[in-house]
């Protein structure tokens, strides 16, 4: 028997590359702006270190490196959660804390676990 199963997206992860010395700084302001609450903890984050590439082109203003240059950079890849009520103004205090010109933002929606829970017969 087939069951209809209703998906509804309250929370997304929020995941993003930034150079390692600026970590803190996006941390503090994306948390600031509502994204890292899970039940009654605030602030909640991990961060993972990374090597990131990039050759930036002509037009491209680029904050580390140089154009037509191949570029290794130490890199933290930085994810909370967020509600969806709060992502607006955690994407817009990440771009405005942000130090690239272009950052690699990944926006990725959640299952809440209790859909899983309700699947379970036993």
């Amino acid at each position: 028997m087939q069951e209809n199963i209703s998906i509804n997206i309250q929370k997304v992860k929020i995941a993003v590359t930034i150079p390692r010395n600026s970590t803190q700084k996006l941390r503090d302001a994306i948390c600031n702006a509502g994204a890292g609450i899970i039940g009654n903890y605030t602030y909640c984050s991990s961060s993972t270190k990374c090597l990131g590439t990039f050759i930036p082109n002509n037009n491209a203003n680029p904050h580390i490196g140089k154009c037509n240059h191949l570029e290794f950079v130490e890199e933290d890849r930085l994810e909370v959660v967020c509600d969806i009520k709060n992502v607006k103004t955690v994407l817009k205090a990440l771009r405005d804390t942000h130090p690239y010109e272009e950052p690699v933002i990944d926006i990725i929606p959640l299952l809440d676990e209790s859909l899983f829970l309700s699947l379970i017969h036993i």
